[in-house]
């Protein structure tokens, strides 16, 4: 039997007591606001209860604050639109409509690749999540939802042709062959954050979860994961411009079938709040072993809005002065803004290991 969820009173009552919690949510959620919102309910269904339950559960989160629902952005803006400025670093909440390549066209030879020489970027990587907007996110959903919203995800990806024709692979009932071989690719994903457990990320577990990809890996999505897609592009050496194209590609093609939530001012609208907007991440997996040890270069990456990180995700560390480098920025630049401001963040941080090499 599934332990007792704490309630709206109960979260809040937790929230108070942890004095030393650093998370947004207690920075955001004052007590003014707290009155203002503790009875609402989303068109859904969500409570404000199903947006901090994981932040009051785990005071030592970062954030600590999920989306019950596409509608909590609207129906409990006074804490999201919050949470989001400080998080994103924005004065205002404006985010432009979606825009993927110069002047709106789909030509992005302008990014070739970024190391044709092949010597220090070992891997691309572009990914987004996407959501259903006729359906709420993991604290809403019932058994029925998430596999109805399997059932058209994959219709939709079924539809996917060309370098995008894969095969889906559900979680449930998956044999053990195709199991190791997930993991053995690094595509698995699992049931173990305790953050995204409190916030009924997996309730369920693992009905109506999946994961589809390309006979070459280069592209796949992971279905009812955090979000209901997550759609990565990727591949081996700094071909920029072939990643990015797979992934608008495969963007525009899912849109003909599905209709995803989004929001004015906001952009696409994703389960953390930490996502939302262009809902992109494109990372680099690089060679910087001189430069990474200058005392500069954790400055020097910001100033270029760039995030550095260790290959096996955030707060790992480097190895063999390997790093995972991605934008900084999602919410208030266009998807093709947010590319390019990676791009160039990437070949300046580049520019500099090519100076402490005497070249």
């Amino acid at each position: 039997m599934a332990a007792k969820k704490s309630n709206t009173a109960e979260c809040w009552s937790k929230l108070e007591a942890a004095k030393d919690s650093k998370s947004l949510l207690k920075k955001c959620l004052t007590k003014e606001i707290y009155e203002q919102l503790k009875d609402k309910k989303t068109k859904f269904g969500g409570t404000l209860a199903e947006c901090i339950r994981s932040g009051a559960e785990n005071p030592d989160s970062g954030v600590g604050v999920y989306a019950c629902d596409p509608d909590a952005y609207t129906t409990f803006a006074p804490l999201l639109d919050d949470v989001i400025k400080v998080y994103h670093k924005v004065p205002e909440v404006k985010h432009p409509k979606p825009c993927f390549g110069p002047d709106g066209k789909d030509d992005f030879k302008e990014f070739a690749n970024l190391d044709p020489e092949g010597k220090y970027i070992v891997s691309t990587r572009v990914r987004t999540g996407r959501s259903h907007d006729s359906y709420g996110f993991p604290p809403v959903l019932t058994k029925e939802d998430r596999v109805n919203m399997e059932k058209v995800t994959v219709e939709a990806l079924k539809s996917l042709d060309g370098k995008l024709k894969g095969e889906y692979f559900p979680l449930l009932g998956m044999d053990k062959a195709t199991e190791k071989q997930l993991v053995e690719d690094h595509f698995l994903f699992k049931d173990d954050d305790r953050f995204l457990r409190e916030a009924s990320g997996y309730e369920d577990w693992p009905v109506g979860r999946g994961i589809f990809h390309t006979p070459d890996k280069k592209f796949l999505v992971w279905v009812n994961e955090e979000d209901h897609l997550r759609l990565i592009s990727m591949q081996q050496g700094g071909d920029l411009c072939e990643v990015y194209s797979r992934l608008v590609l495969a963007i525009k093609t899912m849109e003909k079938k599905l209709s995803f939530a989004k929001k004015d001012e906001l952009g696409y609208l994703t389960f953390c709040p930490t996502n939302l907007g262009t809902a992109l991440r494109a990372s680099v997996h690089m060679k910087i072993p001189l430069f990474s040890k200058t005392p500069e270069f954790n400055e020097f990456c910001a100033s270029v809005n760039i995030q550095p990180r260790g290959i096996h995700g955030e707060h790992t560390e480097s190895v063999g002065g390997v790093y995972d480098l991605s934008n900084k920025r999602r919410l208030g630049l266009s998807e093709w803004a947010a590319i390019e401001e990676m791009k160039n963040g990437v070949l300046a941080i580049l520019a500099e290991e090519k100076k402490l090499e005497g070249k």
